[in-house]
């Protein structure tokens, strides 16, 4: 019987010396290029189905936009958007707008489209979807942004940028920027331009008068912007890699890698860090104080478009017709 309690004491000692050995080659040799931490497959930690919930929408959506309680759907390839409510995502209705939606935006009561195909922009009313004008704007507009007062867009033809009153759509001032232009953001004060395509920069205007204030020159495609209240992030998908800027002087803070993720495009602030769509399917957390990858999470197909309502990120996913709420 002694033997036998032996035997049974070093087994149990051994048990865990032999859990901590295996527990250190894996996180020394398997996973060194990693951001998963092996120590929380005890608490399952590793299962990303409990980390995303995914919606169908229509045909290849892209933008994205919360106007407080719902999340709005641009579905490019139905011409139309899905409005679907934001804490449990149910659909709430689908409305007809023009031709290839893209880009979408709210102005503190209506939803905002810019139509690619039909070059114009659509005013839907947030709280039941009504069309409230249609705008003509330059050649393939693509996104938009809100001042507080004015809508601009980006029109990626036309190499420039139509800035549109928020109250009735009148056209205030048609601006040029860079080549192909894509990526539009407000900081505040001015109005940031990103160039995907030849000319690889990024514009800063006044957003009082659309007079050009910069141009900033940096390297690869740039796509998705983001104000992160000081300081505005810029998408590199040719480089994949995001680029830091101080909004104030456009200084560059940082470039900063998305892991393993390829061809980043849309981006997002949450309050404290900055998302990034990536092409390949996966999304991008990091650390706006300092760039840091803090996760990187699979969210379908051919992500682009995002948008944060308080509390989560929703993501579309082109080739895969669904929005994932992270």
């Amino acid at each position: 019987m002694a033997t036998s309690l032996r035997q049974t004491i070093f087994a149990g000692l051994a048990l865990p010396l032999l859990l901590a050995s295996a527990l250190a080659q894996v996180a020394s040799t398997d996973v060194i290029n990693s951001i998963k931490n092996p120590e929380q497959i005890a608490i399952l930690r590793w299962y990303n189905i409990n980390q995303t919930t995914l919606f169908t929408v229509g045909t290849s959506p892209t933008g994205v936009a919360f106007d407080g309680a719902s999340i709005w759907v641009a579905n490019s390839g139905d011409n139309n958007v899905t409005k679907l409510r934001a804490s449990d995502g149910g659909v709430l209705g689908t409305f007809g707008v023009g031709t290839s939606p893209r880009g979408v935006a709210f102005d503190g009561a209506n939803i905002w489209v810019a139509n690619a195909g039909s070059n114009n922009v659509t005013k839907l009313r947030a709280s039941d979807g009504a069309v409230l004008g249609t705008f003509s704007v330059g050649s393939s507009p693509v996104c938009l942004a809100f001042d507080g007062a004015n809508l601009w867009v980006t029109n990626s033809f036309s190499n420039n940028v139509t800035k549109l009153r928020a109250s009735d759509g009148a056209v205030l001032g048609t601006f040029s920027v860079t080549t192909s232009p894509g990526g539009v953001a407000f900081d505040g004060t001015n109005i940031w331009v990103s160039s995907y395509a030849v000319s690889n920069n990024v514009t800063k205007l006044r957003a009082s008068d659309g007079k050009v204030l910069a141009i900033l020159n940096l390297s690869g495609f740039q796509n998705g912007l983001a104000f992160d209240g000081e300081n505005m992030w810029v998408a590199d998908g040719q480089n994949d890699t995001v680029t830091k800027l101080r909004a104030s002087n456009g200084e560059v803070l940082g470039t900063f890698g998305v892991g393993q993720a390829l061809d980043p495009g849309g981006l997002v602030f949450d309050g404290a860090n900055i998302w990034v769509a990536n092409g390949d399917g996966f999304e991008s957390k990091l650390r706006a104080s300092d760039g840091k990858l803090l996760g990187l999470f699979y969210v379908g197909n051919c992500p682009g478009y995002e948008a944060f309502d308080g509390a989560n990120v929703w993501v579309s996913s082109s080739c895969s017709n669904t929005v994932t709420k992270l």
